[in-house]
């Protein structure tokens, strides 16, 4: 939320600085993530000054070039070379001194300086608008009303003022504050409670407003009163619809709007405002003359503002004349009923819809707007008439519209004021510190709050309507310690720390224990969108159809499944960056997938790693060789092994529909995940030419298998290892698991480790066959080995191996 200084300034006279202002609110919960300075124009013309051309001939040696003589009230003659066609004696212009750096249409800039042009002195430049950043001409040079004052700055001359730009990252309740008026009411809260200064909130008045004639009023009917509870609406006559006045323009600028007219620019001011969103529809478009709220017909078609012809759902919410709708209700406006230069009556409204029907709308039809921000949040329904009202009288000023209707207001909103009661105990131990009973009180008043009951234990205080979100006592115990001041809450002179406890392993703990592991690892985290495209899941064959969890309203449709796996956002991330010539890649993202089941949804947390690229960073020492499938294998093996598991585990060769060299894990026989490289259909879907190397593990899996394992604590062997190698020759299809297994199944007493250190595939062995060289290390915890055992336990080992296909060369 963009909040201009200057605008807000309107509401509340104070003397903080803006940036000072910025510590208020954000101590108040307003939390202001910048504060900019804006300028109407770059630079705001210093340096450049109101000029007077006293004489002016032709350059004796450039026929387009004139020699100018000018006053800039500097108490001497500046002699200045112009190209300008238009150039004359007596012109009042606008004069870049030396110094002075111009801003150009283009971003770039140059800083006049004192020159020669064809051999005459120059001090200066006599400007045209393009060249200052007011306008798009460079047909010649600016000539100023003559009455202009010599030696005036031209920002001063323009009425150009800067201002300054709060962004304000705003939390979903806080609808109040999407409006100028909600922040200056809680800037003026803080500091009034706080300070104690006599500080006053001025409202816009809207006691002017009266009906200036009689003419045709539009007639309004609800037929849908929940989901529109007020509908109120004025029709004006003789409406000029032109460019609306600086002033206007320059505020709706520095919150980044364009103005388009003064019609819909005072929509979209009182909007910005208030927090209370208008609609101005073209009355000589309202077929019958008649406003009516309903809810659309099931694939009724309409056209919005943007030219695109939408089909309407049954559940959305129109503002339809005697024939077709004309708006979607508090989301867009329909193209033919919108504001244009033949416009001279306009139909105003302002209405309070009901968030949830808002919001499923904006949602089915992929639109966000600014008035479906506010009205999904919830206005305030006590201010549609004072909006109207307020905006009525800004189209009288700068539109030179007359109201020719009375205010129709078909209000159906609940006359119940909500209260809520809490205890000064309850408010003391929330916020962690006492605060005095008057000052709660006055905190919640400054909030317009209305104190209903009082006593020695608590209040009773009536909700403004404002606040659609406070609802409970902890709520307004929050309102009275945002006022106070969150950085006004003292530390205690002692902290006390509670002994910590070790349970057994949770979810939370397992995803921080992987998380470290693999930042301190090198690899980097990720986090991708839960939605893809449900196309492309059904085109790889990866999963069915009908296991697909799909959105009822996607705001894409290349976005409207949730995720059945984690490698497509895997691929998106490293096409990402492969773009920005990030191209060795070692990624990981821990989230959720999707899939639907005869038993309703199912959502599994998962590991996922992808990596390409070079292995390892470019340097001097650092061979090249690239990423491959035994690397995310190693990467899996280490992060198992660090939880205890990987005496646990088997890799199987299974298919795959996203995966090339497809393995499947499995923990204690339960399946958890899966390796491979990346098949080349979905590389090509995400515009990827490298190979990249993927597994994503199920976290579930893992925290079961986890919670069953012991810790348990060995001495450090006593006695000293033994190893030894062999060099095998195996068929192509065997693994280097089978080989570990039938290993430590032939020796189970002495047998440590079992590590494969050498393959050759080559045109040295015949066709389908390759060599492993494999170490065995061997220990007796109690003894040293003797050369006998260690033989015998070998030639177990080698048994063992021969049986499961392999022969044994050395």
């Amino acid at each position: 939320m963009r909040i201009s200084w200057n605008w807000l300034s309107q509401y509340i006279a104070t003397d903080l600085s803006p940036q000072q202002a910025a510590e208020v609110l954000t101590s108040t919960g307003l939390e202001t993530e910048s504060v900019e300075r804006f300028e109407p124009v770059k630079g705001m013309l210093a340096g450049v000054v109101v000029g007077h051309v006293v004489e002016c001939a032709k350059h004796p040696d450039a026929d387009r070039l004139s020699i100018c003589q000018v006053d800039i009230g500097s108490g001497a003659l500046q002699q200045i070379v112009c190209g300008a066609a238009n150039v004359a004696q007596g012109q009042k212009v606008f004069v870049a001194t030396i110094g002075t750096t111009i801003h150009l249409p283009d971003g770039t800039n140059f800083v006049i300086k004192k020159s020669k042009i064809r051999g005459q002195e120059s001090n200066g430049m006599i400007c045209a608008e393009d060249e200052l950043g007011l306008g798009q001409s460079h047909a010649g040079i600016m000539v100023l009303d003559p009455a202009a004052k010599v030696g005036e700055a031209a920002a001063g001359f323009l009425g150009l003022t800067s201002d300054h730009v709060l962004e304000i990252g705003l939390t979903p309740n806080r609808t109040d504050a999407m409006g100028h008026f909600g922040v200056a009411r809680d800037l003026r809260a803080a500091v009034v409670h706080r300070t104690g200064a006599a500080v006053e909130l001025q409202l816009p008045s809207v006691e002017a407003f009266a009906q200036d004639a009689d003419g045709a009023a539009i007639q309004v009917e609800v037929k849908d009163v929940f989901a529109c509870p007020r509908y109120a609406g004025l029709t004006l006559t003789d409406v000029r619809v032109g460019p609306s006045p600086k002033w206007m323009q320059d505020r709706l600028l520095a919150i980044g709007l364009k103005p388009i007219n003064n019609v819909v620019d005072v929509t979209n001011y009182v909007q910005h405002e208030l927090a209370q969103p208008l609609h101005a529809f073209d009355a000589s478009t309202l077929r019958g003359q008649r406003i009516i709220v309903r809810l659309a017909q099931a694939g009724e078609a309409f056209t919005t503002l943007d030219g695109k012809e939408r089909k309407l759902d049954a559940q959305d919410l129109v503002i339809a004349d005697g024939e077709r709708p004309a708006c979607i209700a508090g989301v867009f406006g329909g193209a033919e009923s919108g504001v244009t230069e033949r416009t001279t009556t306009v139909f105003l409204e302002s209405a309070c819809f009901e968030p949830g029907t808002i919001r499923r709308t904006a949602r089915r039809h992929g639109l966000n707007t600014d008035a479906s921000f506010r009205f999904e949040r919830g206005v305030d329904p006590r201010q549609t008439v004072y909006a109207l009202k307020r905006a009525a009288l800004l189209l009288k000023e700068v539109a030179g519209a007359r109201v020719v209707s009375p205010i129709t207001d078909i209000d159906n909103t609940l006359k119940h004021v909500p209260t809520v009661a809490f205890t000064f105990a309850q408010c003391d131990r929330l916020a962690g510190m006492h605060i005095d009973h008057d000052a709660a009180i006055r905190a919640l008043e400054l909030l317009d709050f209305n104190v209903v009951k009082r006593d020695t234990h608590g209040l009773v205080v009536e909700v403004p309507s404002y606040r659609v979100d406070v609802q409970r006592p902890a709520d307004v115990v929050e309102e009275i310690l945002r006022i106070h001041g969150y950085d006004n809450v003292p530390l205690p002179v002692r902290l006390m720390v509670p002994s910590v406890i070790h349970t057994s392993l949770g979810a939370e703990d397992l995803a921080a224990r992987l998380s470290a592991h693999l930042v301190a690892r090198g690899v980097r985290e990720i986090m991708t969108p839960s939605l893809v495209n449900g196309a492309r899941c059904v085109v790889s064959k990866f999963v069915n159809e009908d296991a697909l969890v799909r959105l009822k309203n996607p705001l894409s449709a290349e976005l409207d499944v949730m995720r059945p796996s984690m490698l497509f956002g895997a691929l998106a991330a490293v096409a990402h960056n492969i773009n920005r010539q990030k191209r060795d890649l070692r990624f990981f993202e821990r989230g959720r997938v999707y899939r639907d089941t005869p038993k309703g949804t199912v959502e599994t947390d998962v590991l996922a790693l992808a990596f390409t690229g070079r292995r390892y960073p470019e340097r001097w020492r650092t061979d090249d060789r690239r990423t491959g499938l035994v690397d995310v294998k190693e990467e899996m093996e280490i992060l198992l092994s660090r939880l205890g598991l990987l005496g646990l585990c088997r890799w199987e060769p299974k298919e795959n529909a996203l995966l090339d060299q497809a393995h499947a894990l499995t923990i204690k026989g339960r399946h958890a995940g899966w390796i491979g490289e990346v098949a080349d259909a979905q590389l090509k879907s995400s515009d990827l030419s490298q190979p990249v190397f993927f597994a994503e593990v199920e976290e579930g899996v893992l925290l079961d298998a986890c919670q069953g394992q012991r810790a348990g604590y060995t001495e450090v062997a006593r006695f000293p290892s033994v190893r030894r190698d062999l060099s095998l020759l195996l068929n192509g299809d065997l693994r280097f698991e089978q080989l570990r297994d039938a290993a430590f199944g032939a020796e189970r007493k002495l047998l440590r480790e079992v590590d494969l250190f050498d393959v050759y595939e080559g045109d040295k062995l015949a066709a389908g066959k390759k060599s492993y060289a494999l170490s065995f290390t061997l220990q007796d915890e109690e003894k040293t080995l003797t050369d006998d055992q260690v033989e015998k336990a070998m030639g177990r080992i080698r048994k063992a191996v021969e049986a499961v296909g392999a022969e044994v060369r050395s």
